[in-house]
């Protein structure tokens, strides 16, 4: 008996048809399309790129993701290595469809394809992607609009015709209500053929480290998540983490390329201004310093800058070779005694007594 109402039990589970059930366990990372929501995901913050660890790193920028009933949560831009040479990262992108706002989750492909129209900054400004390219194993930095220290990647150039100088708003989804209204093109069409590779293990970890945040979700910041951005992915407690917004006007560009000048032109522009002591302090070339003037006396006040190339009038004047004023005071002194201005004694014999 019991045999056959395990038999009957197997039975009707088999006829039974499958829950259909939200794809909301890979949401955030899939490659096609993922969660759907009700409500549009809210803008995009602006922040500050971390610097470039070294070579070979994408910059991946961050993004909403939808945390069930905790809601959205900011996932924090961050450097990847890709998982082979030669590999784009085409971001995610939250698109209008069927009355809800669904997840196209971000890939790896030799092509960067369409992201919605999403302006992410940094290169990534809703078409393709201007922060650098592939030549052979080598990746070229656009330094226009990634923070690249050439000190440790020296393969770089510089772009500015890359930065969207148009697309001002933050909206980080397409279509729907408020939302952006771009359609791929032809040649994004056909990168949507092109083979596509998963999202590395450290971008899964950057994701879950993001979700059990409680800061990093809208809720509780309003669209100023603790973290922003990260260094290195999954390690939000690294020192370049970003943890502050940018300047509104910034674009998410911040000028990269000015604050990496040429160590030299830093150097000039860090110091300059504040060049108050002696060290740094260099006395006027049309103003020779006094030849009396020594190095001890220079170390006396290492701190007065203006005295070093203030010479002493008298020595630098000349004023021992010209004829020195009358003094009146002088005049007015006792007649001198006897014996000065080479009178003469009388003779010894006559006492005295002419």
């Amino acid at each position: 008996m019991k045999r056959i109402a395990t038999t009957l039990l197997v039975a009707g589970l088999m006829a039974t048809p499958l829950l259909a059930l939200p794809p909301t366990a890979n949401a955030g990372i899939s490659i096609g399309i993922g969660v759907s929501v009700g409500i549009p995901p809210p803008a995009l913050p602006v922040y500050a790129q971390p610097i470039i660890p070294g070579p070979g790193y994408i910059w991946t920028p961050g993004y909403w993701a939808w945390g069930g009933p905790d809601g959205y949560y900011w996932v924090p831009g961050t450097w990847v290595l890709p998982p082979q040479i030669g590999l784009l990262w085409t971001p995610g992108w939250w698109g209008w469809s069927d009355g809800f706002y669904r997840w196209h989750g971000g890939y790896w492909g030799t092509h960067v394809g369409f992201y919605g129209g999403v302006n992410y900054g940094y290169g990534y400004f809703g078409t393709g992607y201007g922060g650098g390219y592939w030549r052979g194993r080598d990746f070229y930095y656009n330094r226009a609009v990634n923070n690249v220290n050439i000190t440790n990647v020296r393969n770089v150039y510089v772009n500015k015709t890359v930065i969207n100088n148009v697309n001002v708003n933050r909206v980080s989804y397409n279509g729907g209500r408020g939302g952006i209204s771009v359609q791929p093109t032809a040649a994004q069409r056909e990168y949507a053929n092109q083979r596509r590779f998963q999202p590395t293990s450290v971008q899964t970890r950057q994701r879950e480290v993001a979700m059990q945040n409680p800061a990093q979700r809208f809720n509780s910041n309003r669209g100023h998540p603790a973290v922003f951005a990260t260094q290195h992915a999954g390690n939000f407690q690294g020192p370049h983490t970003v943890r502050a917004p940018a300047a509104a006007n910034s674009r998410m560009v911040a000028a990269p390329e000015r604050a990496n000048a040429m160590p030299a032109q830093r150097e000039r522009m860090m110091t300059a201004p504040n060049r108050s002591n002696r060290g740094m302090v260099e006395a006027p070339r049309e103003r020779a310093q006094p030849q009396a003037q020594s190095f001890r006396e220079e170390r006396a006040v290492p701190n007065r800058a203006s005295e070093y190339a203030r010479p002493e009038p008298a020595r630098e004047r000349g004023a021992y070779n010209r004829p020195q004023p009358r003094n009146r005071n002088a005049e007015r002194r006792q007649p001198p005694a006897r014996g000065e201005r080479g009178e003469k004694r009388p003779p010894r014999s006559s006492g005295g007594r002419g």
